[in-house]
């Protein structure tokens, strides 16, 4: 395997992919495990980011179901003009444009979906520490995490289940993290379904 691009954690590479029509990790439309997910929660206060949200199908998703206090956080301009393109009604004032690792903020939930596999495999701790840095007493991180290796030297970068566990492990008790039983087509079997507790 190739070594990872040296500019991935900067905003002008995922500015081009977006300017390229290179977004590969865009599905169209919410992640069924994630909407099953969503479609079980109650409480309509919760404050909830959406790190890396992209084209927003997650964040448009819980916003148009009632969760008023969703946030989508990408540090591409792009990203954020294809989330307003695409979900207009989201409103301005939950778009944050700002870099994951610098943002301040308190949240109860934590949404993962292909940030993780975005960013440089040495930053992989530093997220973690983060996500539990960003939320409350008792928040949670809920996402799906590819459980395979991608021959390539460019995102996607994968991963295994021993790696995510030694990763999170530290900051998180593990409510869920098994083989997503309901991933879409093209992904089944290829990913794990995470629901991890703040420690």
């Amino acid at each position: 395997m190739n070594s990872e691009p040296k500019n991935i954690h900067q905003p002008a590479y995922w500015q081009r992919q977006y300017e390229t029509g290179h977004h590969k990790w865009n599905i169209g439309y919410v992640s069924t495990p994630l909407k099953e997910y969503f479609d079980q929660l109650t409480n309509k206060e919760l404050r909830i980011l959406v790190p890396g949200a992209g084209f927003g199908w997650e964040a448009a998703y819980l916003y148009e179901n009632g969760f008023r206090h969703t946030f989508a956080l990408d540090f591409s301009q792009a990203a954020l003009e294809k989330l307003t393109q695409y979900h207009p009604f989201f409103p301005k004032s939950n778009l944050l444009q700002d870099d994951f690792f610098e943002h301040q903020g308190r949240y109860d939930l934590l949404v993962e979906q292909t940030f993780f596999s975005s960013i440089p495999r040495e930053r992989r701790n530093a997220y973690a520490a983060k996500a539990h840095s960003l939320l409350r007493t008792g928040g949670k991180l809920v996402g799906l995490l590819f459980n395979h290796e991608f021959q390539a030297d460019s995102p996607p970068f994968g991963g295994s289940a021993e790696e995510y566990e030694s990763i999170f492990k530290p900051y998180f008790h593990f409510i869920s993290f098994n083989i997503c039983h309901n991933s879409i087509k093209p992904r089944k079997g290829r990913e794990l379904f995470i629901l991890l507790k703040k420690k």
